[in-house]
């Protein structure tokens, strides 16, 4: 029987309410939490190039501030709807949390597809989104950054448009921008990077010796490529690899970086020499060591749960997982490190370039990743001592870890009278 298709938002509503009642929280937690505290949706003109104007919608989602300023992704997408604007700025306020960053979370979208219109008029839609919604974000308030379909021209384009609206400039508006106005040292490398140092960490606790280790990567993109060789460069074996146009695989193992140089040249990594062809689903069941899905989201469901043969799957992807195949693999005593773990390490260096931002005073690439790495760490190590003592999956572990942290600053605040 196939799995229901649940609205996102429901989603993490049900997760939100499960950690409330597992950390047996007053009532009032989860009815602040169950809901964005401001949604706003904006409909906005851009003349297009041949004259006509078009009418955009966008929207900006912001969940709680308890704990600072809200944070998350801008997207530009055809299929962006409200509700799953609502959930994700939910979701960013708990891998905020887990990490510890001085954050709730924040998301926005536009309606429209960047692949049909021409370079001026994306650049109209990011400035036309940013003076939309230019009264409720900001440094002190909410801070963008890229997500699907948008990057850092676009959130150069958004800074300047906000500079231009403050009279001043304002580069701590946005984080994910071009190092020579404000962008961070480390931070294309910061998801993989934070994705390898918690499955390495796993790794040690279970036992695992990563010399050797069998890695199976889902997606050689940009996460999952260097996810691959810095697992490479930790001594692990890199087996097989996949991108939209077909994988690779040796048992035996080969070179990330060769691999890479290969699918530069041709486009994919389909035909490496020394490798055989692998489906992405046949890769996903590997027998390996640890499994990193670095691609979309539902990919590991109950159709396939069963058959994972991985020790340690670590979520680079945003919700690779589903319900049904989490609790699979979890029965199977198969450790999933969840993607509001797993993958926050890209937010955690877009809190470094906020920092830096606001100081005025900008780090290596070196003192980057040494501060990332120590983050990391310390929260797996929060989320793996919450999963020891209540006996429950990773995710759940996360959950209670972020939805704790949020509680108390709402409480000491005098939000839950």
């Amino acid at each position: 029987m196939a799995e229901k298709t649940l609205n996102p938002f429901e989603i993490v509503q049900h997760q939100i309410k499960e950690a409330c009642d597992a950390l047996k929280l007053e009532p009032a937690v989860f009815e602040i939490l169950k809901q964005p505290m401001r949604c706003l949706e904006v409909n906005y003109p851009v003349t297009m190039d041949d004259g006509s104007i078009k009418v955009f919608t966008g929207f900006r989602s912001q969940h709680n501030d308890a704990v600072g300023p809200t944070k998350g992704g801008i997207r530009f997408h055809p299929g962006v709807y409200v509700d799953e604007v609502k959930a994700l700025s939910m979701w960013m306020t708990f891998k905020c949390a887990v990490l510890g960053l001085p954050y709730g979370g924040g998301k926005g979208g536009v309606i429209c597809n960047p692949k049909g219109l021409s370079a001026r008029e994306i650049e109209e839609v990011s400035r036309g989104w940013i003076r939309a919604v230019s009264q409720i974000v900001g440094p002190e308030k909410d801070i963008p950054a890229p997500d699907v379909y948008t990057n850092p021209q676009i959130m150069a384009w958004m800074v300047d448009e906000f500079s231009k609206i403050r009279e001043q400039n304002s580069f701590g508006l946005m984080t994910g921008k071009p190092l020579i106005i404000g962008g961070s040292a480390g931070r294309g490398e910061a998801t993989a990077r934070g994705c390898v140092t918690v499955a390495l960490a796993a790794a040690k606790k279970m036992g695992i010796n990563v010399k050797g280790a069998r890695v199976a990567v889902q997606g050689f993109g940009n996460a999952g490529s260097v996810a691959a060789r810095l697992m490479y460069d930790a001594g692990a074996k890199i087996i097989a690899v996949n991108d939209s146009r077909g994988g690779a695989y040796n048992p035996d193992g080969f070179d990330p970086n060769a691999i890479l140089a290969y699918k530069e040249k041709n486009g994919t990594v389909k035909g490496y020499p020394g490798t055989k062809d692998i489906s992405s689903g046949d890769l996903l069941t590997l027998d390996c060591d640890i499994l990193i899905p670095a691609a979309l989201e539902n990919q590991l469901t109950s159709a396939n749960a069963g058959s994972v043969k991985a020790k340690i799957v670590a979520e680079a992807a945003n919700g690779p997982t589903t319900p049904e195949a989490d609790a699979t693999l979890r029965s199977k005593g198969i450790l999933v490190i969840p993607d509001i773990l797993a993958n926050a390490g890209g937010v955690t260096v877009s809190y470094f370039e906020w920092v830096q931002n606001l100081a005025n005073f900008y780090w290596t690439e070196e003192e980057v990743n040494t501060k990332l790495e120590q983050m990391m760490l310390r929260s797996f190590d929060a989320v793996w001592n919450m999963h020891d003592a209540q006996n429950c999956s990773m995710r759940q572990a996360a959950y209670l870890v972020a939805v704790d942290r949020v509680a108390q600053a709402m409480r000491v605040r005098g939000w839950l009278k």
